[in-house]
């Protein structure tokens, strides 16, 4: 089997979703294989812009499988809207859109922990888009963090609240105010209940 790989070698803005949507029609399978929703690719039909920040370019073709793999975190708020945003458009995301049970999930504390890096940092930050894509990554990449197939497991939350603990404990170490949390853990929890119902949607992919 044929496969191509489009990367982006500069610092982001490359016009990688225009790309793929114009390449889309000449592929049956679309993957996005890393990165998370700092990304932005807009696409412009009849005059609408879309934005899609965690799905595949590929979406708005109907007779082309859309895959979000293990190598991307997704935020399970943004990924809300982007699906919501999606249907009110009548773009049916049920029928060609796949997400690996292996990706990672943005947590509420990661981005907390995004912000608290960054400030901590000074005159030295990185710039960082504060989506918490880092902190999430250095869980994956230690083996403790949260994945998609993890929701609807009876487990979920005991693990959630495992890894919220750590997080809040390095938080402390920063000093950084976690007052906001509550309300951003309640919209969050209210979207990992939204992306159970795409349970039919996610595959074991590696």
């Amino acid at each position: 089997m044929k496969v191509d790989v489009l990367l982006g070698l500069q610092w982001g803005d490359e016009g990688k979703g225009k790309i793929v949507d114009v390449l889309t029609p000449k592929y049956d399978i679309i993957a996005r294989f890393q990165g998370g929703p700092n990304a932005g690719h807009t696409l412009e039909f009849n005059g609408i812009k879309h934005v899609l920040h965690t799905i595949p370019s590929g979406i708005f073709r109907e007779n082309t499988l859309n895959i979000v793999g293990n190598g991307v975190v997704i935020d399970p708020v943004i990924f809300k809207k982007e699906i919501s945003a999606l249907v009110e458009l009548g773009v049916d995301v049920t029928s060609n859109l796949v997400l690996s049970k292996k990706a990672h999930l943005i947590l509420p504390t990661h981005r907390l922990l995004d912000a608290a890096s960054e400030k901590a940092k000074g005159k030295e930050k990185i710039g960082s888009t504060l989506k918490g894509i880092g902190p999430t990554y250095m869980d994956k990449t230690g083996r403790n963090g949260l994945r998609i197939g993890d929701i609807t497991e009876a487990y979920f939350l005991e693990k959630y609240n495992t890894l919220k603990q750590k997080h809040l404990s390095l938080l402390a170490q920063f000093e950084y105010d976690t007052s906001e949390l509550d309300a951003m853990e309640k919209t969050w929890l209210a979207a990992t209940e939204e992306l159970k119902k795409l349970s039919v949607l996610i595959a074991n992919m590696s």
